[in-house]
């Protein structure tokens, strides 16, 4: 998966070092990955026995506290492919702080969302968002909705799933040299794949939730102690590698050009493209959406996202620091022919840099800890959303007099169907070449667009739109997307944008030319 770092990469002098003159794993480390593991599961087993209706099972009796719930919004938000891919963007040569216009995007979107959809969630009893286009636009829309949703979080997951078993096969590894890395990526991603499975399958939403909130602790904890090292081991400390990244033009944090260089580099891209997507992500996926559900009103509801915008920008800036401190620790642009190697060099790509430092330059049991961190960021389980919106959105209409333990049972063994299909996701893109972080959020920019569309045109156009104008709109919003992603060189923030304003505007337009009577729900 990586390059063999040169030679002359700095060593490490804080513990006996192996054959490559580096840090070591130990076993150590190895037990304290497995004892995370463990108790992720245990804790699971421990929330089993409350989960014996669909309420508690998919929002958690309504009884989650703000606080916790932001907590999980981060934890959700920062998965692993922000532990791993945002400190190779700063890493990577012409990387720079641009990426940060894309979180502040995200707050843009999230204030939409206080104002626009929060009140919205909490008229009725709602156990998933797409249930409010069924009385707007009948059963059609809806179910089109939540297909696209389950759809997109399969693949963006199994995608997290995979970037997180490949620095766990670092790390084991490093701990068996003769094991190859062919060999233990796939026995990570199912070993991984079956402990996300288990502590959701018991423990419902509650477990996912509480989990995320003891994970952002963990992987924040782990973070901080690595940058600290890293600063302890760079000439200069953190001002060094602030002047050496000032030198090598990695400091600039706006760029107002419309499409700029990069997939996300310009402020326009950043602010519009990055609130859009916020809107659709976190407006109107279930993954997110149902996270508001838990609390028991609207006004907990906006405190925990507005809370969580504030902290994920603080927490994007750190990533990219680890970045700085990264390119000033291995000094790429020393080695021959940097200017036209590999961006990341000397590593394939920037997703194996912070990996490399982890597993090879941290003594021991610093390894464990920040391993465990990756690990917590990737098991926030979108399974039970998963399942929730299969079971009420797609199921439920088909089998509408059936008793509530009937769909529990069946919302419990989709969470395991969705947990092996995120694990094939895992195992088939396992060779691919690019950055997990571009293909995962293009990948939800792509889908969710549309879906967002759709709910601004409920919004909007109260009587024009009906469920003829909402699917054609929806179905111009996706090819729109479609194109834009394959066709041309846009850059994906922009997608959620153009997917959304597509879905808006063709359905209002299909709507006055084609007026239906009211939807049956």
């Amino acid at each position: 998966m990586l390059y063999t770092p040169a030679a002359n990469l700095p060593q490490c002098p804080d513990a006996e070092s192996g054959p490559s003159g580096r840090c070591p794993v130990t076993g150590l480390d190895l037990v304290i990955i497995a004892l995370y593991l463990a108790g992720v599961v245990l804790s699971g087993a421990l929330l089993s026995a409350r989960q014996k209706t669909t309420a508690q099972y998919f929002l958690g009796g309504r009884k989650i506290p703000w606080w916790a719930i932001a907590a999980s919004i981060v934890a959700t938000e920062t998965s692993t492919i922000t532990f791993i891919s945002v400190p190779g963007i700063a890493y990577s040569r012409g990387g720079d702080l641009t990426f940060l216009q894309l979180p502040m995007g995200y707050m843009v979107g999230r204030i939409a969302i206080s104002i626009l959809f929060i009140p919205l969630y909490f008229k009725g009893e709602l156990l998933t968002v797409y249930q409010l286009l069924t009385e707007r636009f009948g059963r059609g829309v809806k179910a089109l909705a939540a297909s696209l949703f389950v759809t997109m979080r399969t693949v963006g997951d199994g995608i997290r799933l995979l970037l997180t078993s490949i620095v766990l096969g670092a790390v084991t590894t490093a701990f068996l040299p003769g094991l190859r890395a062919e060999d233990a990526v796939p026995a990570a991603i199912i070993v991984l794949g079956v402990v996300m499975i288990l502590f959701t399958l018991w423990g419902g939403m509650e477990a996912v939730i509480w989990i995320e909130v003891v994970q952002l602790g963990i992987y924040l904890t782990g973070a901080i102690a690595a940058a600290v090292i890293l600063a302890s081991k760079v000439d200069g400390g953190l001002s060094g590698a602030l002047a050496l990244a000032a030198a090598h033009g990695k400091l600039r944090l706006f760029d107002f050009s419309f499409l700029g260089q990069g997939s996300y580099a310009t402020f326009w891209a950043g602010v519009v493209g990055g609130g859009f997507l916020v809107m659709s992500t976190h407006g109107t996926d279930q993954y997110l959406v149902q996270r508001y559900l838990c609390t028991s009103e609207p006004r907990k509801a906006s405190a925990a996202l507005l809370s969580s915008g504030v902290f994920v920008l603080f927490q994007f800036t750190l990533f990219l620091a680890i970045g700085i401190l990264l390119f000033a620790f291995y000094r790429p642009f020393e080695a021959a022919g940097y200017a036209t190697g590999p961006a990341a060099a000397p590593f394939l790509r920037g997703d194996g840099v912070f990996p490399d430092f982890i597993t090879h330059h941290l003594p021991s049991p610093l390894p464990g800890l920040v391993v465990a961190a990756i690990l917590a960021a990737a098991l926030s389980s979108s399974l039970n959303a998963i399942a929730a919106t299969s079971v009420n959105d797609l199921y439920r209409p088909l089998r509408p007099n059936r008793d509530d333990a009937h769909y529990l049972w069946l919302g419990k063994r989709l969470t395991v169907a969705a947990g092996i299909l995120q694990i094939l996701v895992a195992l088939a893109l396992r060779t691919s070449p690019s950055s997990a972080l571009d293909k995962a959020l293009a990948v939800a920019s792509l889908l969710n667009g549309p879906v967002l569309g759709v709910f601004l045109l409920g919004s909007f156009t109260k009587s024009a739109a009906g469920p003829r104008a909402a699917l054609l709109g929806m179905s111009a919003g996706l090819a729109v997307n479609l194109w834009m992603r394959f066709g041309t060189s846009m850059p994906w923030p922009w997608l959620a944008a153009i997917g959304s304003l597509t879905t808006l505007i063709v359905g209002t337009l299909a709507g006055r030319l084609w007026p239906e009577d009211a939807p049956r729900p």
